[in-house]
């Protein structure tokens, strides 16, 4: 079937009268009755959007016509107003054209308002504005660094991006209009289907379609979890150092946090509050330490669940990355009452902008959660939800991360052998069994910002670890991700690295 070109659409919508141009954005313009003249009230809202930049030189007006249906007056008004701005040189007649906001006018930036409201800011606005303050944004380096060791990223540069425009052009098309509409707050059933497949073989996680609630990227997840399950003033505990974003949205709730410590095998269950109701835990690469939880303390802290009636919240960021040995099956995979909530993301994965990440939740809580979604933001985008489903259904996805684990293990590879070689006995490595980012323990006493500044200085970002912390840092650490670095770059960054550390 022949399909016509975009410029021939265009053409025709014009000569049917469905593309006014510049009506697509209606001019705003107060009128009064029994003011002064309309055509004089006219002419003062168009010169004022003249002079103020409002509307733009070489700019083209309405038609008289249009602009006087939209502002609901007669067609004379909006002709007596146009003269008058031909008469001033404000505007400029093009036969056969229109009429055109003049070249050469002197626009004047509307005056700053001198007086502001001093608003007063909730619990959870003051939390956030103080929180803002602070966040850790490895990516905002105001010069880019050639040997930048940012952590957090997913490896965009294999990702089928090609693949992926004809999956997503292919379900815009075919899409049935209802569509379009709004879709289920708990998400799309297809994606919903692909997820729990691709779980349960992957991660051990036990779950059916229906347990999986679609969100906006893990930080809504996060969110989502302390809007249902947390109180203000409930004790909650999580590991220390840990997550930002966590620790803030907790703060923000007015939760009292119970920072628990960090060793080389991660959280530690022994030392868990007997008071706190819900408990938040990276157990597969703990996050910033890289440590994994041995099984034998996934079970103690599920144990902790039971005889405290508490929650687990069980962040698996980056658990598809494992190198050295076979994957430990999931807190959520464990769990035999319905204690896990389990969430996961597709942003260190596939790319970040996508923000698709998912809850797998037990079966009493799924009405609650599904409810909470669609009250901060109705659904996910469809569109997306639908071509990530038939991207993983169609196996790309498997063999998407099968790629980046080889790339992941050859950096890594490389990153430790340059550390060996570089570095030495001066630091301790940790994290190195998973994910994409490792942390150096130096073994004498350095400062971390000032290591950070001397390493810019020499072209390498690398970043401290302190400000994980909820409590006082036991000793400096320094992150260094990997998952977009070229091999011969992380060599050269260890280094110039040497000199410092």
């Amino acid at each position: 079937m022949h399909r016509r070109s975009d410029a021939a659409i265009f053409k025709s919508a014009v000569r049917a009268g469905l593309y006014k141009g510049p009506l697509l954005v209606p001019l705003v313009i107060p009128l009064s009755r029994g003011r002064e003249p309309l055509s004089r009230q006219i002419y003062d809202g168009l010169r004022q959007a003249i002079l103020r930049g409002t509307l733009s030189q070489r700019e083209k007006l309405p038609s008289t016509r249009a602009l006087a249906d939209q502002l609901k007056v007669s067609r004379t008004a909006v002709v007596l107003a146009y003269e008058l701005l031909l008469a001033e040189g404000f505007v400029q007649g093009r036969a056969g054209s229109g009429t055109y906001v003049s070249e050469g006018l002197t626009v004047r930036q509307p005056k700053a308002r001198t007086s502001r409201a001093k608003v007063k800011l909730s619990r959870f606005g003051a939390a956030a504005e103080a929180a803002a303050s602070h966040a850790i944004l490895p990516s905002a380096r105001s010069a880019t660094l050639r040997y930048d060791f940012a952590y957090g990223r997913s490896d965009i540069e294999v990702f089928p991006f090609e693949l992926w425009r004809r999956l997503l052009l292919r379900r815009a098309r075919q899409a049935p209009v209802r569509e379009f509409d709004y879709g289920p707050a708990a998400g799309s059933l297809a994606l919903r289907e692909a997820i729990a497949a691709h779980l349960r073989r992957s991660r051990a996680v036990a779950c059916d379609p229906a347990q999986v609630i679609v969100v906006s990227g893990s930080q809504q997840a996060i969110d989502l979890v302390v809007r249902v399950l947390v109180e203000h003033h409930d004790r909650v505990a999580l590991e220390d150092p840990g997550y930002q974003g966590t620790r803030e949205i907790l703060r923000a709730a007015g939760a009292r946090l119970a920072p628990v410590p960090v060793d080389r095998d991660g959280l530690d269950p022994n030392r868990l509050p007997d008071d706190a109701r819900v408990a938040f835990v990276t157990p597969s690469h703990q996050f910033p330490t890289g440590a994994i939880l041995p099984l034998a303390r996934r079970l103690a802290l599920l144990d902790w669940a039971r005889l405290n009636d508490a929650v687990i919240i069980e962040d698996d960021y980056d658990g598809e990355f494992r190198y050295e040995e076979q994957p430990l099956e999931s807190l959520q995979g464990l769990d035999t009452e319905g204690r896990v909530i389990y969430i996961g993301t597709f942003s260190r994965t596939i790319f970040s902008a996508l923000r698709i990440g998912y809850l797998i939740v037990p079966t009493s809580l799924v009405g609650a959660f599904t409810a909470s979604k669609w009250l901060c933001d109705r659904h996910t985008p469809t569109l997306e939800q639908e071509t990530l489903a038939d991207f993983i259904a169609s196996g790309m996805y498997e063999r998407h991360l099968r790629r980046v684990r080889r790339r992941n293990t050859a950096r890594r590879d490389v990153l430790l052998e340059a550390i060996g070689k570089h570095l030495g006995d001066s630091v301790e490595v940790t994290g190195q069994g998973a994910g994409a980012h490792v942390v150096l323990w130096p073994g004498r006493r350095i400062s971390e910002n000032g290591a950070a500044e001397k390493a810019a200085s020499r072209g390498v970002g690398i970043y401290g670890i302190a400000p994980y912390f909820s409590t006082k840092p036991t000793r400096a650490g320094l992150m260094l991700g990997y998952s977009r670095m070229k091999e011969a770059d992380i060599r050269e960054g260890i280094r110039r690295l040497s000199g410092l550390l």
